[in-house]
C-alpha cells in the first residue's frame, strides 16, 4: 500500500469561524492548483460548525510530502485558528515515518484491505 491517508480532526477557535472558512479555501484551492499526488481531500463540519474532519488520500509518500510543502504557511494560519490533530494510515516512506513520529502523529499500518 503505498497510498497515505490522513484524518485530520479541527476545533474551532471561539469566534474564528469565518476566519477559518476563509483560510480552509485557500487550502482548497492551494491543493487544486498545485498538488500532483492528492487523491482525496475533503472537508466536514458538525452541525454548529465549531468542529470537522477532513479525510486526505495522497498517491505516495512524496505527494504527501508535496502537499505539506504547498500548504506550509496555510497550515500555520489554520493552527492559529483551531487546535488540530492528525492520524496517517498507509505504509509511508522512511523519512515521513521519522517525519510522523518527531511530531507525535499515530500511524495505523495496513492490517486487512
Amino acid at each position: 500500500m503505498s497510498e497515505i491517508h490522513a484524518i485530520i480532526r479541527f476545533k474551532v477557535h471561539q469566534g474564528k469561524l469565518e476566519e477559518f472558512k476563509r483560510v480552509a479555501a485557500r487550502c482548497m484551492e492551494t491543493v487544486r492548483t498545485r498538488d500532483s499526488g492528492t487523491l482525496r481531500y475533503d472537508w466536514f463540519l458538525n452541525a454548529d460548525q465549531s468542529e470537522g474532519i477532513v479525510q486526505e488520500s495522497y498517491r505516495s509518500s512524496e505527494a504527501y510530502l508535496e502537499h505539506v510543502k504547498n500548504l506550509r504557511e496555510t497550515l500555520d494560519a489554520l493552527r492559529s485558528l483551531a487546535s488540530l490533530s492528525s492520524e496517517i494510515l498507509g505504509t509511508p516512506s522512511p523519512e515521513l515515518t521519522q517525519t510522523f513520529k518527531s511530531r507525535g502523529v499515530p500511524l495505523f499500518s495496513p492490517f486487512q484491505s
